[in-house]
């Protein structure tokens, strides 16, 4: 069934029915009986006699109770969360220099090593302040030199485990972070 301007429609999911008035590509724009114009699409629209689809289903109370149904508000359902979900990272930091400063140009590499670093223990601390158990620092892979020195950072704290992070998701250029909480700390 091809629809045209002039049609009269009724919304399939909804309690609406209108006349088409412009059709531009797979957007169809009915102005409604209350004067309002909508945008759909051709698989939403039913092409209806002169009387309207509602009219020839429903009686004017079915319609008031189906309206009503549709506008009362539905109790939100809790997301569950997966088990495998519960125990990703909490937080990620890219170290990569491009995500850190706006141009490298000038920078020795010990100063560009300095300012990833610099965030790295930054980050760290942060999450050991705001109890933060996991983090990935994306490091890339390059010739291994920030690994290295990130691998010595993360030795001097005692309350740090790291290992490699999911290949899967992040390759082997990453290292997660897992911050052993001291319950008995209070930050």
């Amino acid at each position: 069934m091809k629809l045209k301007i002039g049609d009269k429609v009724d919304v399939l999911d909804d309690a609406l029915s209108g006349i088409i008035q412009s059709i531009k590509g797979e957007i169809i724009t009915i102005e409604t009986e209350d004067g309002f114009d909508l945008e759909f699409k051709p698989s939403e629209l039913v092409k209806t006699k002169s009387a309207t689809l509602r009219n020839n289903v429903f009686d004017s109370a079915s319609i008031r109770q189906v309206l009503s149904e549709k506008t009362e508000k539905k109790r939100h359902s809790t997301t569950k969360i997966k088990a495998k979900e519960r125990y990703e990272p909490m937080m990620e930091v890219d170290l990569h220099l491009h995500k850190l400063v706006d141009h490298e140009r000038g920078m020795t590499n010990y100063d560009k090593l300095s300012i990833q670093l610099d965030t790295a223990r930054h980050k760290l601390e942060f999450a050991i302040k705001k109890r933060i158990q996991k983090i990935v620092f994306i490091h890339g892979v390059g010739e291994g030199v920030l690994k290295m020195e990130l691998e010595t950072l993360f030795s001097r704290y005692d309350n740090v485990k790291y290992y490699e992070a999911d290949y899967k998701k992040y390759g082997l250029g990453a290292t997660e972070v897992y911050i052993m909480q001291n319950p008995n700390t209070n930050n």
